[in-house]
């Protein structure tokens, strides 16, 4: 008599345990699958376009330090926490730099196995020929005069350029597998293949580019030589970059000329220029060019271009041994319609003037004030009217003492430190507004006398080796997308065998394209009214009547 133990079904066994290092490893294999996936780089390049916003409206640090600090002094609050995450230096961000190497590999994960399945099917030969080409979406049958393989020979040759493949039916029927339209895939891979080209190429640009801005006075003034990175005002340069073995080149401007229409809006900035590289820095030789807005030099693998311009005021200051300094400094425009221009110089008495080092501290000159290119007064007070210098006048106040020279600490360019002022160190003397020619006394015996000003323009050097390649995969792109959006592929099947007219053969052909493409079905009738047209069988085998 059996128990109910024996008589229930025996348990079905559990499937071992998988150990911790198999779900490890399948886990990262699940994640390697999921990253690899197109769906997931169309994602990442979403998400790399939508990380590159804040670097379009927000202040950079890289490109305009002083307006990244006036923007967080604006905004005490948000602006500390939106510098931590790094929104003032998007592009060089930890994460903008993670989506950006997680996109790198997706699409290297994604392309490289889809690039070996395109080869392994180039070399396949097309698929056999369906049982029912009535099912496929385009068919057309016909009867033709001759034998069937000379019918297949015939359809065969006007297939030239197909992929084909010939084979036997049990039947005893012919049949003719044909494709075409491979360069659609070959044109999608090379798209990918090149947008990983263009991610490598920047990639590489910010790693070996460098950038320098100077500003140079024009008429044959001194010029730059890109010999060190303390050449230039401010000078961004690559992680590999570090500031050695730059490119030796020598830039001198011999003049500049604005075009300005009649409101006062610039048409066209033209600076003729002399420049020196490779060996001309050997035997100092130099070469004419001309500079244009988006027109640069292009020369030893730089590019120098024509950035901006502005006013650069002449001062000379006769002290009261009679001994004269002149400076010429740029003034930064703080109207960029007119051109209404503010800046500072500053000017060390001679050293023999007075032998103490505190004394001459003391008595050394400060100019602080405004430029106007075309003179504007209302009362005493200046502005500009128009940008171009047709009748320059400045509005200063002069100043004596210690203009902080001395001090090692850095000056502002454009302005006098007002803590100088404040402590009574620096004494203002004089308050006047001055044409070229002008001058005025102090009340020590110094004259200071405006001589005029000369224009400068901001030079921007720039090189970056993987620019050719950027151009290069940028095209390369833009025509696999073409390839792969205008090719289509499709197949054609054919299969011929014997009408119940012994001199007669039987065509049959099916129609299929691989993708839903417009037009592929009058493509297919034309093809087919060609192939079955009266002409299609050799002559040989006509029937006379």
């Amino acid at each position: 008599m059996s128990t109910d133990i024996e008589s229930r079904p025996a348990a079905e066994p559990r499937p071992p345990r998988q150990s911790v290092g198999g779900r490890a490893l399948a886990a990262v294999r699940n994640a390697w699958r999921g990253l690899t996936s197109m769906r997931t780089a169309l994602v990442l390049l979403f998400l790399l376009a939508l990380a590159a916003i804040p670097g379009a409206l927000l202040p950079q640090r890289s490109l305009n330090a002083g307006k990244v600090d006036e923007y967080i002094a604006d905004r005490p609050t948000l602006g500390p926490l939106m510098d931590r995450v790094e929104l003032f230096d998007v592009f060089g961000s930890f994460w903008f730099t993670a989506v950006y190497v997680l996109l790198f590999v997706s699409l290297v994960g994604c392309i490289l196995p889809r690039c070996v399945e395109h080869a392994r099917a180039l070399r396949t030969p097309p698929v056999a020929t369906p049982r029912n080409l009535a099912r496929l979406p385009h068919h057309r049958r016909a009867e033709v005069d001759g034998a069937p393989a000379e019918v297949l020979d015939s359809v065969a040759e006007r297939m030239r350029g197909w992929r084909t493949a010939r084979r036997e039916e049990s039947t005893g029927a012919l049949t003719l597998s044909t494709e075409k339209g491979y360069l659609r895939e070959a044109g999608n891979l090379v798209f990918h293949l090149s947008l990983v080209g263009l991610l490598v190429a920047i990639a590489a640009g910010k790693l070996f580019s460098y950038e320098g801005n100077v500003v140079v006075i024009a008429n044959d003034g001194p010029g730059i030589c890109t010999t060190s990175p303390a050449q230039f005002d401010s000078f961004r340069a690559g992680n590999l970059i570090d500031g050695t073995g730059l490119t030796p080149l020598c830039v001198r401007v011999k003049d500049f000329r604005a075009d300005y229409l009649p409101n006062g809006q610039a048409e066209q900035f033209t600076s003729n220029i002399e420049y020196q590289s490779g060996a001309d820095l050997v035997t100092d030789t130099w070469r004419d060019d001309v500079l244009q807005v988006n027109h640069p030099l292009r020369v030893a693998g730089d590019r120098v271009y024509l950035q901006g311009h502005g006013y650069a005021p002449t001062f000379t200051v006769t002290f009261p041994n009679g001994e004269t300094r002149t400076e010429t400094v740029q003034w930064e425009p703080t109207d960029g319609t007119t051109f209404l221009s503010s800046g500072v110089h500053r000017f060390d008495p001679p050293g023999g003037l007075y032998p103490d080092s505190t004394e001459r501290r003391k008595n050394q000159i400060a100019i602080e004030g405004l430029f106007a290119p075309t003179a504007s007064f209302h009362g005493t007070l200046l502005s500009s009217s128009f940008p171009a210098p047709n009748d320059p006048a400045v509005a200063v106040d002069i100043y004596k003492g210690d203009t902080g020279l001395d001090t090692g600490n850095p000056q502002s360019l454009f302005s006098l430190s007002q803590v100088l002022v404040e402590q009574g160190r620096l004494v203002k003397q004089d308050r006047v507004n001055l044409t070229p020619g002008e001058s005025t006394t102090l009340a020590d015996g110094t004259q200071v006398r405006f001589d005029g000003a000369e224009e400068f323009v901001n030079l921007q050097v720039s090189h970056d080796p993987a620019q050719t390649w950027v151009l290069v995969t940028a095209l390369t792109m833009m025509a696999g997308l073409v390839v792969s959006l205008v090719i289509k592929r499709r197949r054609i099947w054919v299969r011929v065998y014997p009408a119940d007219d012994p001199r007669r053969t039987v065509v049959e052909l099916g129609g299929l394209a691989r993708t839903d493409q417009a037009g592929w079905g009058d493509e297919f009738d034309r093809l087919a009214d060609r192939l079955l047209s009266a002409d299609s069988a050799p002559p040989h085998t006509a029937t006379k009547e």
